[in-house]
C-alpha cells in the first residue's frame, strides 16, 4: 500500500561518502523512532513525522485508518535491517513480523521529514548468475587479479550486463571488459564502446564554464539574472544565485524543475520533452530551498541552467561547445549527445535496475547535467588530460575546475567532488540514468585513473572505490 510517494526523478546520485554516510544516519535514525511508534500502535506520533506533501496527500484521519486497519493488525516489528540505500535518499527496510516479512521504502524531504513511506511484499535480494561471466581480463598481473576480484561481485549480479573498466596507473592504461553490450549475445564491451554517462557530463560542463571564465567572458561571481531573460529574473529568488553555485551545487535549487514530471510523455525518458521554455515557466515562481552559496544539495537543474546560459554566452549549444572546446582538442573522436547511424551499432543495450531492457535518455534544455555518451577509451583520454598540468586554455580550465569553491560537508570544484579513499583524495564524479552507472576517480600526484561504465542501472560506486583501494 502506498502512503506517499518520490517524485523525483533522478540520476544515480553519490556526492563524497561523507555525505552519504551522514543522509543515511539521519533516514536510518528517523526509522528507529518510526519503529517505536508502530510497535506502539501511535499513527498519530507517525503522522507527525510527516512531511508537508505527504501530508497533502493522506489527511490525518486517512492515515489512521490505514494504520490501524492494516499496519498495526500485523504486530510488533520483530526485527529489521537495512536492505539498501539508493540515490543517497531511498532506504529499503526488511520488517519481520509474526507472521509476516515485508519490507519498508522510506526516504525524508529537504527538512528530514517523511516523503515516501511504502510497505511492500519483501522481494529477496537480486541474486548471481550461475554460470562464470566472460570477460577480457588475462589475470596475469596482481592488478589484473585486483580488478577482477572486485568486478565479478558487479558482473556476476543477474541484474546487470556488460562493464568495462579502464585504469591508468603511472602512466599505462589497461582495460577490462565484462559480459556483454546485448543480453542473449556474447558481445564484450571494449574500449570503444558508448555507454550512457549520465552526471560526468556535469565535469564537462564546469570545463566549459571555466574555460569561458579564462577567456573573460564569464565571472564566477557573476549572477544568474544577467542572463536571463527580463520575465525570469524579476524573481527574487534567483537574484543571490552566482554562477559558480549552480556548478558546485549550493545554488539552493531544487535537485529536479518542479514542472518537469507533469509534462513527462514518457516515463522511461524524463528530460526528452523538458524545453527551455518549461524551465523559464518553472523559474519564474520557483522558491529555494536554502541561502545560495550556504548548503550543498546536488541539483540537476542548476547544472542544466549553467549550460544553457552558456549555449547563449557561446552562441552554440552544448554538444557543439563540448566537441570544439575539449573533445576535438583532446583527439576524443567518442563522446557526444547524439550517435549518427555509423556510430550507434556501439551504442550498449540499457538495462534498468531489474535487469529489463529499457529505453536510454534523451535530453532537451537540461542536456548539461547528463546528456553525453562516451567510451572507456575517450574517458581515459579526459582523465588523463585533467591529471597533466599545461599552459593551454584547455588545461587551465581544467585546473580551474579542480579549485575548491565550497568545502562544507561536502568538498567540491566546479562539479568535481574530492572525496578520500584510504587516506588518498580523488576528484570523483559518477552518474546513472534508468540504464546505465558510471564512475570516474583520479589522483594527479599518483597518476592513478579509473573509469568504470556499465550499461544497467547497478550502481557502481562500490567496485570504484574497491578497486582503488586494492591498486592505489
Amino acid at each position: 500500500m502506498r502512503l506517499s510517494f518520490i517524485i523525483l526523478l533522478s540520476f544515480v546520485i553519490s556526492s563524497a561518502a561523507s555525505a552519504q554516510s551522514r543522509q543515511q544516519q539521519k533516514v536510518d535514525s528517523v526509522f528507529q523512532v518510526v519503529k517505536r511508534y508502530f510497535n506502539q500502535k501511535n499513527a498519530d506520533a507517525i503522522y507527525n513525522m510527516a512531511g508537508n506533501d505527504f501530508q497533502k496527500e493522506l489527511s490525518i484521519n486517512a492515515f489512521d485508518e490505514v494504520a490501524n486497519k492494516n499496519l498495526f493488525l500485523l504486530g510488533e516489528i520483530k526485527e529489521s535491517s537495512l536492505m539498501s540505500f539508493v540515490n543517497n535518499s531511498t532506504a529499503t527496510y526488511k520488517l519481520k513480523f509474526n507472521s509476516v516479512t515485508l519490507q519498508l521504502l522510506m526516504s525524508l524531504d529537504k527538512r528530514d521529514k517523511l516523503e515516501l513511506f511504502l510497505f511492500q511484499s519483501y522481494v529477496e535480494p537480486i541474486g548471481n548468475k550461475t554460470a562464470l561471466v566472460p570477460a577480457s581480463n588475462p589475470l596475469r598481473s596482481e592488478t589484473d587479479r585486483a580488478v577482477d576480484s572486485v568486478a565479478r561481485t558487479y558482473i556476476q549480479k543477474s541484474n546487470t550486463a556488460g562493464l568495462c573498466i579502464g585504469i591508468i596507473n603511472n602512466g599505462k592504461s589497461t582495460i577490462y571488459g565484462y559480459g556483454t553490450t546485448v543480453k542473449g549475445f556474447a558481445k564484450l564491451p571494449n574500449a570503444d564502446t558508448f555507454f550512457e554517462i549520465g552526471s560526468i557530463t556535469k565535469t564537462f560542463t564546469a570545463t566549459l564554464l571555466a574555460y569561458y571564465v579564462n577567456e573573460g567572458k564569464v565571472k564566477l561571481s557573476d549572477p544568474i539574472i544577467k542572463y536571463l531573460p527580463d520575465s525570469v529574473d524579476a524573481n527574487p529568488e534567483l537574484k543571490s544565485i552566482t554562477l559558480k553555485e549552480l556548478s558546485n551545487h549550493t545554488s539552493g535549487l531544487e535537485r529536479i524543475p518542479g514542472n518537469l514530471i507533469n509534462h513527462a510523455t514518457d516515463a522511461l525518458n524524463p528530460y526528452k520533452d523538458y524545453t527551455r521554455q518549461l524551465l523559464y515557466t518553472y523559474l519564474k515562481t520557483c522558491k529555494l530551498n536554502s541561502k545560495p552559496g550556504e548548503q550543498y544539495a546536488y541539483s540537476n537543474l542548476g547544472v542544466g541552467l549553467l549550460g544553457s546560459i552558456l549555449e547563449d554566452i557561446s552562441g552554440k549549444s552544448f554538444e557543439q561547445m563540448v566537441t570544439t572546446l575539449i573533445c576535438r582538442p583532446l583527439g576524443m573522436r567518442s563522446t557526444d549527445q547524439y550517435l549518427n547511424p555509423l556510430l550507434f551499432p556501439r551504442f550498449a543495450q540499457v538495462y534498468d535496475i531489474n535487469g529489463e531492457a529499457t529505453p536510454a535518455w534523451d535530453f532537451d534544455v537540461l542536456a548539461p547535467c547528463g546528456a553525453l555518451r562516451s567510451t572507456v577509451n575517450d574517458l581515459l583520454i579526459y582523465a588523463r588530460a585533467n591529471m597533466n598540468t599545461g599552459t593551454n586554455e584547455l588545461s587551465k580550465a581544467f585546473g580551474l575546475t579542480h579549485q575548491v569553491t565550497f568545502a562544507k560537508d561536502v568538498k567540491i570544484g566546479l562539479a568535481w567532488h574530492i572525496i578520500i579513499v584510504n587516506g588518498v583524495n580523488y576528484y570523483f564524479h559518477n552518474g546513472g540514468t534508468n540504464g546505465s552507472s558510471s564512475f570516474l576517480a583520479f589522483n594527479p600526484e599518483k597518476k592513478l585513473a579509473i573509469v568504470i561504465l556499465s550499461n544497467a542501472a547497478e550502481n557502481t560506486d562500490s567496485i570504484g572505490t574497491e578497486i582503488l583501494k586494492k591498486i592505489q
